[in-house]
C-alpha cells in the first residue's frame, strides 16, 4: 500500500470513529493538493467544531512542516474552530494534540511520541 493511501485509509479511520461517537465529520476534498488551507478531516457536534491535520508514522517523532501547521492555523481562524493535530504512531492508539504543544524549529514542528503520550488526547478523552 502506497504512503498516501495509507494516510488516506488513516483519515477515514478518524471519520469512521467521530460517527461511531455521535459526531459529523468528513475528510476534506483537496486537502494538500488546492492552494487554499484545507485541513485533513473536519468534525463536529453541535457543540464543538475540530480542524484536524492527520498522520501515521512508524517512527517515534512525525514531523510537520511549517507550512502545514500554519494553513492549519489559518484554516481554524477563518472558520472559527479549534485546530488539532492528530498522530497514529505504530501499533499505538489515535494521539490529539493542540498546535501549541508541538516542538517548533525554524522550518517545521515536530512531536515525539512521548511528547504526544504526555500531552496528547486520546480520542476518548478529545470528545468528551
Amino acid at each position: 500500500m502506497s504512503k498516501k493511501s495509507r494516510g488516506s485509509q488513516a483519515e477515514r479511520e478518524l471519520v469512521h470513529l467521530f460517527w461511531d461517537n455521535g459526531w459529523a465529520a468528513f475528510r476534506a476534498a483537496g486537502s494538500g493538493s488546492v492552494k487554499y488551507p484545507v485541513p485533513d478531516v473536519i468534525a463536529g457536534n453541535a457543540a464543538r467544531k475540530l480542524a484536524i491535520e492527520a498522520k501515521i508514522t512508524t517512527s517515534n517523532v512525525k514531523y510537520f512542516t511549517k507550512e502545514e501547521v500554519d494553513d492549519l492555523q489559518s484554516f481554524c481562524t477563518r472558520f472559527g474552530c479549534e485546530s488539532w493535530v492528530a498522530v497514529r504512531f505504530f501499533r499505538k492508539a489515535w494521539r490529539f494534540v493542540a498546535l501549541d504543544d508541538l516542538r517548533r524549529t525554524e522550518n517545521s514542528a515536530v512531536l515525539s511520541l512521548e511528547d504526544a503520550e504526555r500531552k496528547g488526547l486520546l480520542f476518548e478523552e478529545l470528545i468528551q
